[in-house]
């Protein structure tokens, strides 16, 4: 009689994903302090973009921005979700 041992393998995070990098002084203003992994800035992202109500009551996909925002988002007013993650990228190290 054969005896078969299974093995389960759980699957590794992205560490590219979970990798501390240093963040842009102007994303420092929305997000604090680095380094912290991509994961975090967009939490931390998400907090001061709802703590200070800077998602479009009309259309919940574009964030108005604020002064700082308007830094890390090179000028612009307002982005969708999607340009917004390109535009922060640019601000990691």
């Amino acid at each position: 009689m054969t005896q078969y041992i299974i093995i389960q393998v759980m699957p590794k995070a992205n560490s590219a994903f979970m990798k501390p990098l240093q963040v842009s002084s102007e994303l420092e203003a929305v997000v604090g302090k680095g380094p912290l992994p991509r994961s975090e800035v967009v939490k931390k992202l998400w907090v001061y973009i709802k703590k200070n109500d800077l998602q479009d009551p009309k259309n919940k996909r574009n964030i108005n921005a604020d002064e700082n925002l308007q830094k890390v988002f090179g000028g612009k007013k307002t982005v969708n979700m999607f340009e917004m993650t390109k535009l922060v990228l640019k601000h990691l190290s």
